[in-house]
């Protein structure tokens, strides 16, 4: 080997060695460079929960009044009376979620109502029925009246909560498997339940703005509560549907059991796609009852009037 070659090789070699070294060194440097990754991960993914905790809660505030001030008139009354204990009624919590209505105001405006209208009834029908038009009725049928007034104005709040509640479920069903099937797409995609709940609120905002809301609130309940199951068993009885109630039952049981969440949801969609048939179905075939009596009222006349009318007139004319 002639000297050119051999200082050739050797300046060849000395690059290899060199460029071995450096790959050395940063192989052993870069772990402490870059730190615990998984912590970092970590780190981000509760910093991401904390913000987005903070943006639900501020939302609901302002949007459900959870923060209302309570100190005015009605609170006073409601207090000062005992209503909530003289006028107790069963289960007014959740009746009042289920129909939309969240805080300590709404418990006691049913409670304020429900005292000021058999009062307000009672006034109304005692001066209509007995002071004004006492020779149209009967001290017996005024009293009647007057009581039977007094009665319904103590059952209305009960009727307008109720009548609330169907309203608002008959809103969210329609999209509710649809939602399913947008909750199933964003677990299968890698998306945490939270980030889940908290895509879909989003998503179907435009379809049913209460399911958005039931959504929004189990976000921020799977944010800060301790259990996920509990935030599931509120959106339970926040809805009082067999439906969601099946939904919220599978997903504590795949909460407790690690059953794959992804496969629950499929079969929760699909029952829930369902049963929407089946109450389409089920109103279809209840439709020619309904339309029974309309067209007895408004159908026949008109048809007996077409048929006989002509005839009507030809032995009109034939008497004449």
């Amino acid at each position: 080997m002639n000297p050119e070659s051999a200082a050739m090789f050797a300046n060849v070699l000395a690059g290899a060695i060199a460029l071995l070294i450096v790959a050395t060194i940063y192989t052993v440097v870069s772990p402490m460079l870059s730190g615990d990754k998984q912590k970092k991960r970590m780190k981000m993914v509760t910093s991401e929960r904390d913000v987005m905790k903070r943006d639900r809660m501020a939302a609901l505030n302002t949007t459900t009044g959870l923060r209302n001030d309570n100190k005015g008139l009605v609170n006073k009354i409601v207090a000062g009376l005992s209503l909530e204990r003289l006028l107790a009624a069963p289960d007014l919590r959740d009746k009042l979620m289920q129909g939309g209505f969240r805080g300590q105001r709404p418990v006691q405006m049913f409670y304020f109502f429900r005292m000021a209208l058999p009062i307000a009834f009672f006034v109304l029908a005692f001066t209509y029925a007995i002071l004004v038009n006492p020779k149209d009725y009967s001290f017996g049928k005024g009293a009647f009246i007057t009581m039977g007034a007094t009665l319904f104005g103590y059952y209305l709040p009960g009727i307008y909560l109720k009548n609330a509640g169907k309203k608002r479920q008959d809103s969210i069903m329609p999209a509710f498997p649809d939602a399913l099937d947008l909750l199933l797409i964003c677990v299968e995609s890698g998306m945490s339940v939270e980030l889940a709940f908290n895509r879909v609120a989003s998503e179907m905002a435009g379809s049913s703005i209460e399911l958005a809301e039931e959504f929004s609130l189990t976000t921020a309940e799977l944010s800060y509560l301790q259990q996920r199951r509990q935030a599931y068993e509120n959106l339970a009885r926040r809805n009082n549907h067999p439906g969601i109630r099946a939904v919220a039952t599978a997903l504590v049981q795949s909460e407790r059991y690690g059953t794959p969440l992804g496969a629950t949801l499929r079969t929760m969609s699909h029952e829930n796609r369902e049963m929407r048939v089946l109450l389409a179905e089920k109103k279809a075939a209840a439709l020619p009852a309904k339309l029974t009596v309309p067209m007895i009222i408004f159908f026949l006349p008109v048809l007996f009037i077409v048929i006989l009318t002509p005839a009507a007139m030809r032995l009109g004319n034939a008497f004449g």
